[in-house]
């Protein structure tokens, strides 16, 4: 397949008019004088989008630790332009974990379902006082044991692993830990001293920035001041609309720089769903619009697509298109160490992408080397 008459998305994250070559399942630099001609004009071409936060689709959760799960879950991903996925578990006991990473390590995945490239362990090493959606039952304090037969069980796929920093045992945890995994500060009542020291001892990022964390003060800065000034430190965000009023988006993207912010969607299982009750980590939620919320009112999780949040930060944000992408695709993928194979649109790396208009609106999706969808 040869993409002709399109901006192509570089590695330098510009778009520049040129063309796109694949060859099975990859992208190549020269193919067959035979391959199909693909005339993409008007239009933006983009690496698929990289999801390392998200619970859940279609009525399902990836704690259910099924193989029907995985594929309702992959499938309706792929189907929205989020090609590689990186779902999370929940504060559950130490049985429905490992259920959910030994499923994940045997999943095969589907010819129309997104990659299964990474487990993002979010709890339970999370603090009582912040668990938001977690269920507090659950909860413990850091186990290096427990993450390590986590670990053993999922074949090495958890990326990231949540923990408050000052719970008993955490800093220690990730000091031995931090060439394991990617310790994430999450769920956390953490001081500025603490978080910092946490950083510096290997937890470079943090979870769903803004949510389940103390605010930036001028007194008492906490989480978010300890990670803008730490330059090795990242973040994820979730710009569903709900989550972050937009000023506050936009603070983040100055106090941390387009370099380090992670578009997430920490979405659950009523995304691609019409409004109603559904369950998150075996507590009821609530949906309307894009709002979900436990009984209590709070919010829990998302109802919005890691490709919706993308649009919103976009064009209800007034965040650069450049810079939307860029933390959808590569910034997710350098994260969790898979830019070797997504994230970018060059030789050798997998050949999923999408055609977007200028606003945005997804026209196309090439998967693995083959049309998933195609409205063009």
């Amino acid at each position: 397949m040869k993409i002709v008459n399109a901006k192509i998305f570089t590695k330098n994250f510009t778009f520049e008019e040129g063309s796109l070559q694949t060859k099975a399942d990859k992208i190549v630099s020269v193919s067959n004088e035979d391959q199909e001609i693909i005339d993409a004009r008007g239009l933006n071409v983009i690496p698929g989008l990289v999801d390392i936060h998200f619970h859940g689709s279609v009525h399902h959760d990836f704690m259910e630790g099924t193989v029907e799960a995985l594929d309702a879950i992959s499938r309706y991903q792929a189907s929205q332009g989020i090609t590689a996925i990186c779902p999370a578990t929940m504060t559950m006991s130490k049985e429905d974990i490992l259920k959910a990473c030994e499923n994940a390590k045997n999943y095969q995945v589907k010819e129309d379902g997104a990659d299964l490239v990474g487990i993002n362990m979010e709890g339970p090493f999370v603090s009582e006082r912040k668990v938001g959606a977690q269920n507090p039952a659950y909860v413990i304090k850091p186990d290096v044991n427990f993450f390590r037969e986590a670990q053993k069980a999922s074949g090495n796929l958890i990326k990231l692993m949540a923990i408050a920093p000052e719970t008993e045992g955490a800093l220690e945890a990730i000091a031995e830990l931090k060439d394991e995994v990617l310790p994430s500060i999450a769920h956390t009542i953490a001081t500025y001293d603490i978080a910092k020291k946490a950083i510096d001892l290997g937890a470079k990022h943090i979870t769903h920035l803004y949510n389940a964390m103390p605010g930036l003060a001028h007194r008492e800065p906490g989480p978010i001041a300890a990670g803008s000034d730490s330059p090795e430190c990242e973040a994820e965000i979730i710009l569903d609309g709900v989550h972050i009023h937009p000023a506050a988006a936009r603070c983040a993207f100055r106090l941390f720089g387009k370099e380090r912010m992670i578009l997430i969607s920490d979405s659950m299982m009523a995304v691609g769903l019409p409004d109603g009750e559904y369950e998150l980590g075996g507590q009821k939620v609530y949906v309307k619009g894009r709002l979900a919320t436990l009984a209590s009112g709070t919010i829990a999780g998302s109802a919005t697509n890691l490709y919706e949040c993308m649009k919103t930060a976009f064009q209800k944000m007034d965040l650069p298109i450049e810079t939307v992408v860029r933390c959808a695709t590569y910034n997710p993928a350098k994260s969790i160490k898979i830019l070797d194979r997504y994230g970018t649109l060059e030789e050798g790396k997998i050949a999923s992408f999408l055609f977007v208009d200028n606003d945005l609106n997804l026209k196309g999706i090439v998967l693995r080397g083959k049309f998933l969808k195609k409205n063009f």
